[in-house]
């Protein structure tokens, strides 16, 4: 939820001015007194607060990195995406706190993000640890009225509005690509995964609730900082730009992108009109790549998704195949040679 503190936060970053004690009192229904301790609160954290008489508060500098409620809440420029909030320094897994919130009534957009999460999912079972200070742990609570069928593209979705923000977290100095579905890469290397759970209502075969969970490798310092099995196929958004970057603001700009994107997914109810911008960021398109399917593996070319999200794999025969779920290995990334 949000709290005084917050918004006193969010005041002042969104004025780039001074803001007098009088107009955060009014604009906040709180006293002199609760500005005056929030704001030694913040100078406590690190944020550099100028206090002027007769001008007010203006925010100078903030810390270089911190995740809490108050810089998640105030780095939030959305309608309904994060609005609820939940922050953990450490926990599980944040899919799992996001499940919980679905059954305990929370609304559509609930975000649980952590620092730490010490039992999170990764595809197929396989688990994902993170290093405090290090990596972007969130998961969104989505209570959506379309079909069960529609929602594996909300996967590619969120890659897409992954993948811009971490582009524009790097200034726009490097290609961010998106492996199919949903794997953020940067030089051939993973920066993101993702994973979508769906809880259905067995009374009426309708989704109950959607949760899509994101972890992102932020500040990770090197290479052995990572798992050795991932090792050779990771990397951080530090380890190529080569500085720190803010965990709260990147939150922030994911959210906002994906309420767009989703708002536009809603319109149809397909990929139709996102298809283009996410093709573009494509991972291999045109190139070969090797999908793992139950029947037996094979390769072909990627033509590209289609709007249903597919992925559409041309074969030597000619064929074209429509990859809806499964493994799918690009040339030339994580090892394929």
């Amino acid at each position: 939820m949000k709290t005084d503190r917050s918004d006193i936060l969010a005041c002042l970053r969104g004025s780039g001015d001074y803001v007098s004690g009088q107009q955060l009192c009014e604009r906040l229904g709180v006293s002199r007194t609760a500005v005056w301790k929030v704001i030694n609160q913040l100078k406590a954290e690190g944020y550099r607060i100028e206090s002027v008489s007769r001008r007010g508060y203006r925010l100078v500098e903030s810390p270089e990195d911190v995740l809490s409620e108050g810089e998640i809440v105030s780095r939030l420029n959305t309608t309904w995406a994060g609005r609820t909030l939940y922050y953990r320094e450490e926990t599980g897994s944040t899919n799992n706190d996001a499940k919980r919130c679905g059954e305990e009534g929370d609304p559509h957009g609930t975000v649980v993000a952590a620092d730490i999460q010490n039992a999170g999912k990764g595809r197929r079972g396989r688990g994902w640890q993170t290093i405090p200070g290090t990596a972007l742990s969130f998961s969104i609570l989505l209570r959506p009225s379309f079909p069960a069928e529609r929602a594996s593209m909300i996967t590619l979705v969120m890659a897409l509005a992954v993948a811009e923000a971490v582009e524009a977290a790097l200034d726009g100095n490097m290609s961010v690509r998106i492996k199919w579905p949903n794997d953020i890469v940067i030089n051939r290397r993973k920066v993101c995964g993702m994973l979508t759970e769906m809880t259905m209502t067995p009374e009426l075969d309708e989704i109950q609730y959607l949760v899509v969970g994101v972890g992102i490798n932020v500040n990770n310092e090197s290479l052995q900082e990572f798992q050795e099995e991932i090792r050779d196929t990771a990397t951080s958004l530090r380890i190529e730009a080569g500085r720190r970057i803010n965990r709260a603001a990147l939150l922030g700009d994911v959210l906002g992108r994906f309420e767009k994107y989703y708002q536009t997914f809603l319109e149809t109810l397909d990929m139709s009109r996102l298809r283009e911008t996410y093709q573009a960021r494509l991972q291999g398109l045109g190139n070969e790549v090797r999908v793992l399917d139950p029947a037996g593996e094979y390769t072909g070319v990627s033509r590209g998704i289609n709007d249903r999200g597919e992925l559409i794999v041309e074969r030597e025969s000619g064929e074209r195949v429509a990859v809806y779920a499964g493994e799918v290995s690009v040339r030339g990334l994580y090892g394929y040679v």
